[in-house]
């Protein structure tokens, strides 16, 4: 259980830390608000439509190759997003982005589902969202202070520097030798 929270506490921080500067990254290749009104929506269209398709692949595939393929695939993305200098680069990433975004959702609640089963589910899922919203809210604050120091560029490295890290621990990460521990110590 450890290696997921560590995982999407990472993937929660990363997000976290370049969302409020996406905007600026938008404005910054010469668009305006309103474009970031339609990349958004396209985000949420693509993501809506992926959906389904990865929902079929969990179940094929598995949850946890899946998040770290997300993982992976956003930290290469953010390598990528100072470079975009046109608005339709943006939109191409946000259809990107919005298939990411499909993988996590879905794969990180299939996997929470094998994670955090049976008496005192609820427990653990508050623990695991206490703890991944803590992380996310320290980074936010973090950046705040940072952006004065470093580009908008910077963040989005070191926000890709945190995906990675997220499917780094999701390597570590191995469901049925965490239960098995955890039933020693309660029977221990």
């Amino acid at each position: 259980m450890r290696y997921f929270v560590v995982s999407q506490s990472f993937a929660m921080m990363a997000s976290s830390v370049s969302f409020p500067f996406y905007l600026l990254f938008i404005k910054n290749v010469g668009s305006n608000f309103s474009s970031f009104g339609f990349a958004y929506g396209l985000f949420m269209l693509s993501s809506a439509l992926f959906h389904r398709w990865i929902g079929e692949a969990s179940d094929k595939i598995g949850s946890r190759p899946l998040l770290i393929g997300y993982a992976w695939g956003m930290a290469f993305i953010f390598l990528l997003i100072p470079e975009v200098d046109s608005l339709a680069g943006v939109y191409t990433l946000q259809v990107i982005l919005g298939l990411l975004g499909a993988v996590q959702k879905t794969c990180e609640k299939t996997l929470a589902g094998e994670v955090f089963h049976g008496k005192g589910a609820g427990k653990k899922i508050g623990s695991y969202h206490f703890w991944a919203s803590l992380f996310a809210s320290l980074a936010v604050f973090a950046t705040g202070v940072l952006i004065d120091f470093f580009t908008i560029a910077i963040i989005f490295y070191i926000a890709s520097f945190l995906f990675a890290g997220s499917g780094l621990a999701l390597l570590f990460y191995n469901n049925e030798q965490e239960e098995t521990v955890e039933m020693e110590d309660r029977a221990g």
